[in-house]
């Protein structure tokens, strides 16, 4: 009689399961995935922490490769650029069909993870969109006629207030109101119109 070989699950199978079924449109509960992980609950909370934190992680995994091709496939440099990779990233986003089905089941939920104070995506895109301004101000290609924080800060609530405007507003998302809001960071970037 031979052993079977078994491996043991790690924070990134966890990880990994959690993605799947995000993007498949399950409900991630932490007490099933520590049960299909065969794994206790106090395990999979030292590795992912609790839920939101989790599902933060999921959409920052997601965002984050997004947003390094907007970077690369955008042309220029100044004003132009930074309102290219916005324009490209929230496009996409905008007709992201896990993330629309996301909104639909839960909008509440959603919105907390999306826009929250404590939301991980949020925080990080600003602090991504922050490094781009920086690195744009620095080679002299932009010069913001305000603080670079509170404008990375106002991009991504423009972009939030388009990208969900069907729980913000109860209306569907529209790429016209996109457009408007790279109008608006082209203004605020000090650009003209």
């Amino acid at each position: 009689m031979t052993a079977r070989a078994t491996t043991k699950p790690t924070p990134a199978d966890a990880f990994k399961r959690a993605r799947r079924m995000w993007l498949k449109g399950e409900r991630i509960h932490l007490a099933s995935l520590s049960d299909e992980l065969n794994i206790g609950r106090a395990t999979l909370f030292r590795w992912v922490g609790n839920k939101d934190l989790l599902i933060g992680e999921v959409l920052w995994s997601l965002y984050e490769p997004l947003r390094q091709e907007a970077l690369a496939i955008t042309p220029g440099h100044g004003i132009d650029f930074v309102v290219g990779v916005y324009r490209h990233i929230n496009s996409t986003v905008l007709h992201f069909e896990p993330l629309r089905r996301f909104i639909h089941q839960d909008p509440e939920y959603a919105l907390k993870i999306l826009t929250s104070s404590q939301s991980t995506l949020r925080a990080r895109t600003v602090e991504a969109n922050t490094r781009i301004l920086r690195d744009q101000v620095a080679r002299g290609y932009i010069t913001p006629p305000m603080n670079i924080e509170s404008l990375s800060y106002f991009m991504v609530r423009l972009a939030e207030s388009c990208l969900y405007s069907d729980i913000l507003g109860g209306r569907e998302p529209r790429e016209e109101e996109l457009e408007d809001a790279c109008t608006a960071v082209r203004i605020l970037l000090g650009g003209k119109v």
